[in-house]
């Protein structure tokens, strides 16, 4: 398992509260496993490398597609309570007890549900260009940026060039690393996933707009997310607007927040070095903070 690489792992398949999920696994055994969810319209081919690759010398890494998506069976739930449902399943699949999760994007909103639902079953928790729910109060932050409708409302040739618009600044640097990235991206030539069919992206937008619009005390819930989390952001983020990323360590009672500059909605693949290291030292960290708190308290 630890020879693969992100490029020639193969695609695996679990079944799970019906669902047929298509899932990739490699890595370093005898940890625990980083579990990842993925972001708007993408499948298993639409992670960096780089950063896969680079964890996976620490960790066992989990991709996956989540019920409806690309060469996973079933259909996408219109809600991130009930894409995290299929998640723990699919989690309880593979018959893992306990993981690391990290979330990207609306995946940031299912990992928080799935922290939420089942707490045992995360250790720590990974948040990149995510956001909290109920988070809109009235301000049209809990539903599409305009920025984001009017990216994927163009038209691209080559297609991928997308991601140069949703996860880069329009800066030389932050493009050059966006071209890096798209090379990345495509290097993988053989036994790539399904593409994406027409009802993946309807069914995620609905769920972003009814995360965005609940009811009940602005932020309350992620007082329950006691697990060591670590944020991630751009500070030039305009799909998921970086004062999300804010309020997430804001009123989450374990959370730390890196911002990257010059940096868009994917700060972590402009920055994948950073972002492995930083990652990996929060990921090695024992439980210091609570042990030294429990110590001082028993003096």
């Amino acid at each position: 398992m630890s020879a693969y690489t992100a490029t020639t792992v193969p695609t695996q398949f679990v079944e799970a509260n019906g669902i047929r999920f298509a899932y990739r696994r490699w890595g370093k055994r005898g940890g625990l496993p980083l579990v990842f969810n993925q972001h708007f319209t993408g499948n298993l081919d639409n992670w960096d490398p780089a950063v896969l690759d680079r964890l996976a010398k620490e960790r066992e890494v989990v991709i996956f597609n989540n019920a409806g998506v690309a060469s996973s069976s079933g259909e996408v739930p219109t809600s991130f309570a009930s894409m995290a449902k299929n998640a723990e399943a699919f989690i309880d699949g593979l018959g893992l007890t306990k993981v690391d999760l990290l979330g990207f994007s609306i995946g940031g909103m299912v990992a928080q549900q799935i922290t939420l639902d089942r707490p045992e079953l995360v250790r720590k928790l990974i948040l990149v260009g995510t956001a909290p729910r109920n988070h809109d109060a009235g301000d049209g932050q809990g539903h599409i940026t305009p920025e984001t409708a009017a990216t994927f409302g163009a038209t691209y040739n080559p297609p991928e060039n997308l991601w140069l618009k949703v996860f880069f600044t329009d800066s030389e640097k932050s493009q050059a690393a966006g071209r890096a990235f798209l090379k990345r991206y495509l290097s993988r030539t053989e036994n790539r996933d399904s593409p994406i069919n027409d009802k993946v992206a309807p069914a995620q937008i609905a769920a972003v707009g009814e995360w965005g619009s609940q009811p009940g005390k602005r932020f309350a819930y992620l007082k329950n997310i006691k697990q060591p989390t670590l944020v991630v952001s751009g500070n030039h983020d305009v799909i998921v607007y970086t004062v999300n990323s804010l309020y997430l360590v804001q009123n989450m009672p374990n959370a730390k927040l890196i911002l990257y500059p010059d940096a868009n909605h994917g700060s972590w693949y402009e920055y994948h070095e950073d972002f492995v290291f930083e990652t990996n030292r929060f990921l090695n960290e024992s439980d210091r903070i609570a042990t030294v708190t429990t110590s001082a308290a028993a003096d």
